[in-house]
């Protein structure tokens, strides 16, 4: 199995045959639950998260998730979990990813086991695919509390200002000219009807006075 830490990736381990769900009431969960518990406990596990996913899934009932810091501790909590579930009477459980140690499955058929190093556990997260429903990890265990997604505040939308509404141009449904304006009147001067008389100057003929003779 391939391991790249310097790009954080880790291949998971490959499933060796489709699981088949024995059938278990309640009790036979629970105490199932709390042997692999306290098989955990005993090896000093690291955060150990307990889901209920009989509403996501109908091939197991929980899911069981804690860490170890080193290949031989996951290796040690693997074991841990096995012999424990063995000795209490029921079926033997299956291991996957052993020879790696930093992800091992444990399938105890009606509970699925993740021993998984931190920073693998980091990358895959498996709570965000499995934990929309934690439970006690055992009785008198403290209830734990209900994920919480992150949600993104959204911003309050700006209130659109009204348009102002712009006044119908005079010249509406006129013909516009290149620039967009109306194109402006041209007022051809008014001539008059009447012509101008012309009014010829009248010469005064200049009276003779003849010269009194004395």
């Amino acid at each position: 199995m391939a391991t790249n830490k310097t790009t954080k990736k880790t291949i998971a381990p490959a499933a060796s045959a489709a699981p088949v769900k024995i059938h278990m009431d309640k009790k036979d969960v629970q105490k199932l639950q709390r042997i692999v518990v306290d098989s955990l406990e005993d090896v000093k596990a690291v955060d150990i998260q307990v889901f209920d996913t009989e509403e996501q899934t109908a091939l197991f009932e929980r899911v069981i998730v804690a860490s170890g810091t080193s290949n031989r501790q996951t290796k040690a909590l693997a074991a841990s979990v096995r012999d424990a579930v063995r000795e209490a009477g029921f079926d033997k459980p299956r291991i996957e990813g052993e020879e790696n140690g930093e992800w091992i499955i444990v399938d105890c058929h009606s509970i699925v086991v993740h021993v998984m190093q931190p920073a693998i556990r980091q990358y895959y997260h498996l709570e965000d695919l499995w934990g929309d429903k934690p439970v006690r990890m055992k009785f008198g265990a403290p209830k734990p509390a209900a994920p919480v997604k992150e949600v993104k505040e959204k911003k309050p939308k700006a209130a659109k200002k009204p348009a102002a509404k712009k006044s119908a141009p005079a010249s509406a449904g006129k013909p516009r000219g290149f620039s967009g304006r109306p194109p402006a009147k041209k007022v051809a001067a008014k001539k008059s009807a009447v012509p101008a008389k012309k009014v010829a100057a009248k010469k005064v003929p200049a009276k003779k006075v003849a010269a009194k003779k004395a």
